[in-house]
């Protein structure tokens, strides 16, 4: 598919209102934009959260309730609640959006992963616009994503997107804490600059992260060549102006295009089942950028872990320094059988390889 391919994430407190009501004027104007898109060519995605914080605003329940099971509630209620809406209004602009409910187990396996990638292209290809959303019915403690940033991170590396916007209720990435009177939109930022020692850890009522944690995801992409954005959700017609090259916001500076299975690869760390160690020599020949080199038994020098051919490992080198992904060729125990041994064929084979910037 030809066209441009445009993530949109939208957070609860962007939708919601304070008393947690879906703010319906609102997602008028942001379905008009994505009907625009559509007819400029663009192919929209959305991720929307949102799912708890209206069921928050038409169901209650028992105080006494456990927190998981309230969560599930409230997401089952409100989900219904928020398709409905998404439906009745991009049906005015002669638009169909289908739902998409995930959860963190479906991005672990490879073929799971392209099965998912193939529906939401075929999606796209008869114009209907995909809705995403973590699946918090079923989502609990180690299936849950960090929050809905990294879906949408998850989302825009899988369909090859070519710009991410998420839309928040700041208008984008401070030198200090946004309250600040003094404090300064950052314009545009490249992965030299460590957004951990200025971003506040700050969250919104309804979500579960924060402007760290989509800092984090941005410069992530950016790194993978996706030009990522973020914004204030309440900005009239936002995302039209956006990418359309206006400046709003804050701007990520893609850096070189990563295709395929290195995609998958880059943001795999939470899936790996085990860590293999590398010598000094290895590691240099790994991130030597003027040469493909894939990871041999003979510059191994110790593994952890029982994984199985197919697995996600980590990379680290002799100090322990995580520096990259991959998917293994064989499992642990014959790793460890040939690991130091000249002449074998690649635990990790250059096309699975994910090396950190």
């Amino acid at each position: 598919m030809s066209k441009q391919k445009i993530v949109v994430k939208i957070g609860s407190n962007v939708i919601t209102r304070d008393n947690g009501e879906v703010n319906t004027e609102l997602l008028q104007a942001l379905c008009a934009q994505l009907a625009n898109l559509r007819q400029l060519g663009f192919c929209p995605l959305l991720v929307s959260s949102g799912a708890v914080a209206a069921g928050r605003g038409r169901f209650r329940m028992e105080k006494k309730t456990d927190p998981i099971t309230q969560r599930q509630l409230l997401a089952a209620v409100g989900q219904t609640h928020l398709m409905n809406t998404y439906s009745r209004i991009l049906m005015k602009h002669q638009l169909t959006c289908a739902q998409v409910l995930v959860t963190k187990e479906d991005f672990r396996d490879r073929r799971h992963y392209l099965n998912m990638r193939n529906c939401l292209e075929g999606m796209l290809s008869h114009e209907v616009i995909p809705i995403i959303n973590e699946n918090d019915v079923v989502s609990v403690t180690e299936l849950m994503f960090t929050d809905n940033d990294e879906l949408a991170g998850l989302v825009a590396a899988m369909v090859d997107a070519q710009i991410l916007l998420i839309l928040t209720n700041v208008e984008g990435i401070y030198d200090r804490n946004p309250k600040d009177p003094e404090a300064y939109l950052l314009k545009e930022v490249d992965n030299s600059v460590d957004l951990s020692q200025i971003v506040t850890m700050e969250k919104s009522d309804f979500g579960r992260g924060g402007m760290l944690t989509k800092a984090a995801m941005a410069q992530k992409l950016s790194d993978m060549g996706i030009r990522v954005h973020i914004a204030g959700g309440q900005v009239e017609k936002v995302i039209e102006r956006i990418v359309l090259g206006e400046e709003i916001g804050t701007r990520f500076v893609p850096d070189k295009k990563v295709k395929g299975v290195k995609r998958w690869l880059g943001h795999a760390a939470g899936y790996a089942s085990g860590t293999v160690y590398v010598n000094t020599g290895a590691k240099k020949a790994l991130l030597n950028s003027t040469q493909a080199t894939s990871l041999l038994p003979i510059g191994i020098i110790r593994i952890e872990g029982d994984f199985e051919r197919n697995d996600i490992v980590h990379l680290k080198d002799e100090a322990g320094k995580s520096f990259g992904l991959g998917k293994a060729q064989y499992n642990a125990t014959q790793a460890r059988e040939l690991m130091g041994n000249q002449g074998q064929k690649p635990l990790v084979h250059y096309d699975y390889l994910y090396l950190f910037s």
